[in-house]
C-alpha cells in the first residue's frame, strides 16, 4: 500500500480556519469523503472530507491548530495502491515477509484499463414517468462527475440530472421527449483508468493482506425534515465539499436544507429528500415562495387582506378545472415580473398604409414559395433597428443593491408571443439582425407550429432580448404588456383600422396600428421610451429608413 497525504481542499475565501475537533485517530480504517476534522471560522464551522480510503498513519494536526487550503492533515495508508514485486525476490525480502507467497503466484500491479458504466437516473421522488426535456450531451462528449447530462420535468417542477462517472459518452439512451424513472438508463459512459481485476494469490499469503473495511449501510430515511425555509440565518450551511458540489449541480439551495448529520451536518439523503419533496410539490423554495401568486393567506405582501374564500356551489352550478402547465409556470412568473418591475407603458400610432401594401404584394409575387410575410416580421426587423439606436432597451440588470449592473448585450434575439390552446409562451428569433424578412418569417411559422403542437423546448425560448406581443388578429386598442424578465421592455400591437388623418391640405384615409411599449423605469426613462415609440413608429411608416 502506498502512503498518501491529505490536505485541505478548497473551503473559499478563508485564511487560518482553526481546528476545533478531530473525528478520527491513528489507525482508523477511513472512507473517502468521510469527516476527518472540524474547522471553525468567524462565520461557520465545516468539516473536512477525505480524498482518499484506507488506514489513518499519522495525524499532522491537533485541536487548535490554523490550517488553510494546503495544509496537511494526515498520512494514510490508501487502499488498492498496487505494488509491483519482483518475480525472483532478494533472500533479505522474503525472509522479512510475514507469510511468503509462493514464487508460481507472484502479485504483479494491475495495468490501466477502461470499462463501459451505465450511468442511471437517481432516486428523484415517487415518479413513474417524467419527461426528458433537454439533453446536454451527446456521443463523444468527456462528461465529469456530477456534471449535468439532461433535464427532467414533472408537472410540479423540472431538475437536472447529472452524471454518477466521469468519462465518455459512448451511447445516449435517451432522447427529448422519453419518460424516464429511477433506474432508467441515461447512458453508457467509457470510465478510463479503472483497475483492471487483481490475480488471484495463494491462501497462503492471504493474512499478509490488508483487508477493506466493511461497507457502511447506505443513510436511510430520517424524520427530521429536509427542508428549512425559514429566513436565512446568515451562516454558511454545514456541509462538506463534496455535498455543495451535488447541490450545485442539482440547484439545491443548502441555506434551506436541515441537515440531520452530526451538529446538523448536511448529509447526501438531506439533498435527496429535499429534492423529493420540491420535485413532488410538498415544499417550496423560497425561489419559487417569492415568484408565487398571491395565496389565500394575502401572499408575499404582509398586512394585505386574506383572499375572499368563497363557497361558488351556493350560487349555483360550478365546475373545477386544472390549470395547464404553461399557465402555471407563466402565471408564477407573469406575477414576479409585475410586482418587481416598476412598469411604465407608452402609447402610439404608426402609420403602416404603405408597409402594408408592400407586404401584400411581396405575398402575391412569392405565393408560390410558401412561405408568409406578415406585419409582424416587419416590427422584428424594426426592433432590432430600435435596438441598435438605444442600446439601454438591449440590456438586463443583473445583481442587487450597490452591486447591481447594467448587462448591455451585442446580440439581437427578438421574442414573440404566441397563442396557443395551453396558455401563451414566448419562441425567440435568434440573431434577427442577421436575416431577412423572409427567413424571420419562416423561422416564426415553424416555432408558432411547434408552440401550437407543445414542442417548444426550453432552447427555443430563452436568450430574448426585447420582446412583441402582437393582438392584431384578435382586436383591441391598447393595452399594457408584462415586461418578459430579465428583458427591460416589451412592445405590445393591436389591429390596425382605417383612420381619416389630415395630411396638410384634408383627411385621408390611412392604416394606423395601435403600439403599447412597456418599460422597466429602473433603466429607461420617459424621454428615452418616447423617443423609442417614435422611431421604431417611423420605421413601419416607411421601411425604407431600415436602410440608414
Amino acid at each position: 500500500m502506498a502512503t498518501v497525504e491529505v490536505k485541505v481542499p478548497d473551503i473559499g475565501d478563508f485564511k487560518d480556519v482553526a481546528v476545533i475537533e478531530l473525528l478520527v485517530k491513528v489507525g482508523d480504517a477511513i472512507k473517502q469523503e468521510q469527516s476527518l476534522v472540524t474547522v471553525e471560522s468567524d462565520k461557520a464551522s465545516m468539516e473536512i472530507p477525505a480524498s482518499t480510503a484506507g488506514i489513518v498513519k499519522e495525524i499532522k494536526v491537533a485541536v487548535g491548530d490554523k490550517v488553510n487550503e494546503g495544509s496537511l492533515l494526515l498520512l494514510v495508508e490508501a487502499e488498492g495502491a498496487a505494488q509491483a514485486v519482483a518475480p525472483a525476490a532478494a533472500p533479505a525480502t522474503a525472509a522479512s515477509a510475514p507469510v511468503a507467497a509462493p514464487a508460481a503466484a507472484p502479485v504483479t500491479a494491475a495495468p490501466a484499463a477502461s470499462s463501459v458504466v451505465e450511468v442511471l437516473v437517481p432516486d428523484i421522488g415517487d415518479f413513474d414517468a417524467v419527461s426528458v426535456i433537454e439533453v446536454f450531451v451527446k456521443p463523444g462528449d468527456a462528461v465529469k462527475l456530477e456534471q449535468s447530462l439532461i433535464t427532467v420535468e414533472s408537472d410540479k417542477a423540472s431538475m437536472e440530472i447529472p452524471s454518477s462517472h466521469a468519462g465518455t459518452i459512448k451511447e445516449l439512451k435517451v432522447k427529448l421527449g422519453d419518460k424516464v424513472s429511477k433506474g432508467s438508463v441515461l447512458a453508457l459512459v467509457e470510465v478510463r483508468g479503472a483497475a483492471a481485476p487483481a490475480p488471484t494469490v495463494a491462501a497462503a499469503a492471504a493474512p499478509a493482506i490488508a483487508t477493506a473495511p466493511a461497507p457502511v449501510p447506505a443513510a436511510t430515511a430520517v424524520a427530521v425534515p429536509a427542508h428549512n425555509p425559514g429566513a436565512p440565518s446568515g451562516a454558511l450551511p454545514h456541509a462538506s465539499p463534496s455535498i455543495r458540489k451535488q447541490a450545485r449541480e442539482l440547484g439545491v439551495p443548502l441555506a434551506e436544507v436541515k441537515g440531520s448529520g452530526p451538529k446538523g451536518r448536511i448529509v447526501e439523503s438531506d439533498l435527496q429528500n429535499f429534492v423529493k419533496s420540491v420535485m413532488s410539490g410538498a415544499v417550496q423554495t423560497l425561489a419559487q415562495k417569492a415568484a408565487a401568486p398571491a395565496t389565500s393567506a394575502g401572499g408575499a405582501f404582509p398586512g394585505l387582506l386574506p383572499w375572499p374564500k368563497v363557497d361558488f356551489e351556493k350560487f349555483g352550478p360550478i365546475e373545477r378545472k386544472d390549470l395547464s402547465r404553461i399557465k402555471k409556470i407563466s402565471g408564477a412568473n407573469l406575477h414576479r415580473n409585475w410586482v418587481l418591475i416598476p412598469h411604465v407603458t407608452n402609447h402610439d400610432d404608426a402609420d403602416i398604409t404603405e408597409l402594408e401594401a408592400f407586404r401584400v404584394q411581396l405575398n402575391k409575387e412569392n405565393e408560390k414559395s410558401g412561405i408568409k410575410v406578415t406585419m409582424l416580421a416587419f416590427m422584428i426587423k424594426a426592433a432590432v433597428a430600435a435596438l441598435k439606436k438605444f442600446p439601454e432597451f438591449n440590456s438586463s440588470l443583473e445583481g442587487e443593491g450597490d452591486a447591481q449592473k447594467l448587462v448591455m448585450k451585442n446580440y439581437f434575439h427578438i421574442g414573440f408571443a404566441a397563442d396557443t390552446p395551453n396558455g401563451l409562451v414566448v419562441p425567440v428569433i435568434k440573431d434577427a439582425d442577421k436575416k431577412g424578412i423572409f427567413q424571420i418569417s419562416q423561422e416564426m411559422s415553424e416555432l408558432a407550429k411547434k408552440a401550437r403542437d407543445g414542442k417548444l423546448g426550453p432552447a427555443d425560448m430563452s436568450g430574448g432580448c426585447f420582446s412583441i406581443s402582437s393582438l392584431g388578429g384578435i382586436g383591441g386598442r391598447y393595452f399594457t404588456p408584462i415586461i418578459n424578465a430579465p428583458e427591460v421592455a416589451i412592445m405590445g400591437v393591436c389591429k390596425s383600422s382605417m383612420e381619416p388623418r389630415w395630411d396638410g391640405q384634408q383627411f385621408a384615409p390611412r392604416l394606423i396600428l395601435p403600439l403599447s411599449l412597456s418599460w422597466d423605469h429602473r433603466v429607461i426613462d420617459g424621454a428615452a421610451a418616447a423617443r423609442f415609440n417614435v422611431y421604431f413608429a417611423s420605421l413601419l411608416a416607411d421601411f425604407r429608413r431600415i436602410a440608414l
